[in-house]
C-alpha cells in the first residue's frame, strides 16, 4: 500500500497498526478520535496546523514503516 494524503486515518491504522506510533509522535491523535473513521491525513494534519512540508515528512515516515512491514510479511 502506498499512503498519500487521501488515505483515511482509521483504515491506515486498522491495516497497519503500527503506524499509530508515528501519528501520535507527531502530535495527531486521530487514531483515537471518532473523525478518523472518516478524515483522511490531510484533514487530521490541517486540523492540527500542520504545514505542506510537515505532512509530507509524515507521509514519507509512514510508507518508510509500511515498506518494511510489507516485506517482512511476506
Amino acid at each position: 500500500m502506498k499512503v498519500t494524503k487521501k488515505t483515511n486515518i482509521f483504515n491506515l491504522v486498522k491495516n497497519y497498526p503500527e503506524t499509530e506510533e508515528i501519528l501520535l509522535d507527531y502530535g495527531l491523535h486521530c487514531v483515537s478520535c471518532f473523525a478518523s473513521q472518516f478524515d483522511t491525513i490531510e484533514d487530521g494534519c490541517k486540523v492540527h496546523g500542520f504545514d505542506n512540508s510537515t505532512m509530507r515528512e509524515l507521509i514519507e515516515d509512514i510508507n518508510k514503516v509500511i515498506g518494511n512491514s510489507d516485506k517482512t510479511n511476506k
